[in-house]
């Protein structure tokens, strides 16, 4: 860490859960964010900010007029650029010391499982931020199977759910013991149902604690509870999620 840095993450440094080393290991390690948008916005904007040194940031959209209620990485200049362009700029102009890496092509997790296999490998940590099953199962099953922390996000109208699945620790449930995969789900999207702008960056401020916590090694990450936040009234419950002995993804069948 050199004096800029010290200087820059001084605020962390400071905390003694913190320090320099926790710094330090969020300077040497790779998140990876499935989503540029409501969520990732704001979870990529604090890895950023607290210096986590690479970010794989995957989306395959472009920027939309009514995208800007709420994705606060991008700016009314750059409707029509692809967000993972826009957002690389916004992220290399907070810290340029943050590698920024855009996935275009891996935004589709549930299209692309190799290529999604490969990228979650790579990474030390796994952002959910994306809006349909389909790609949260599949990041699911990379997760578990290379044993990757995996911090999942969700939000619609005033509802924001939080979890954090971690395969590393052989009580914590995966994403499957809490939402088994089904072909009958019907997708709940926001551009059909709405959402809060505010709640998008409560829960995406929240995974970006959560994974900086794992990445650290420092708190007491959200692993086998689930959080529900009621926007409206700022009620905020937690319920225990343990996991599936019969788990198709996490259970004792062979992966």
């Amino acid at each position: 860490m050199n004096d800029e840095q010290l200087l820059r993450y001084s605020r962390h440094i400071l905390l003694d859960e913190v320090g320099i080393d926790a710094q330090q290991r969020l300077i040497d390690a790779t998140a990876l964010i499935i989503g540029a948008g409501g969520l990732g916005s704001p979870a990529a904007l604090y890895l950023a900010s607290a210096g986590v040194g690479r970010l794989l940031l995957a989306d395959g959209d472009e920027v939309d007029l009514t995208n800007l209620q709420r994705q606060i990485l991008h700016r009314n200049d750059r409707i029509g650029m692809p967000k993972v362009a826009s957002a690389r700029l916004t992220l290399g102009a907070l810290n340029p010391d943050v590698e920024v890496i855009p996935l275009p092509r891996l935004a589709d997790a549930a299209a692309g499982e190799a290529s999604v296999g490969e990228a979650v490998r790579g990474a030390d940590v796994v952002l959910d931020c994306s809006d349909n099953f389909a790609t949260r199962h599949a990041l699911n099953r990379w997760c578990v199977r290379h044993r990757v922390p995996l911090v999942s996000g969700a939000a619609i109208r005033f509802d924001g759910q939080l979890a954090v699945f971690d395969s590393r620790n052989a009580a914590s449930p995966c994403y499957n013991c809490l939402f088994p995969e089904a072909d009958d789900v019907e997708e709940v999207l926001c551009s059909q149902m709405g959402v809060f702008a505010p709640l998008t960056g409560i829960i995406g401020t929240m995974q970006a604690g959560q994974a900086l916590q794992l990445l650290g090694g420092f708190g007491k990450p959200l692993v086998g509870e689930l959080l529900l936040i009621d926007a409206l009234t700022l009620g905020v419950s937690r319920v225990r999620v343990p996991r599936d002995p019969a788990c198709t993804v996490c259970g004792p069948v062979e992966q």
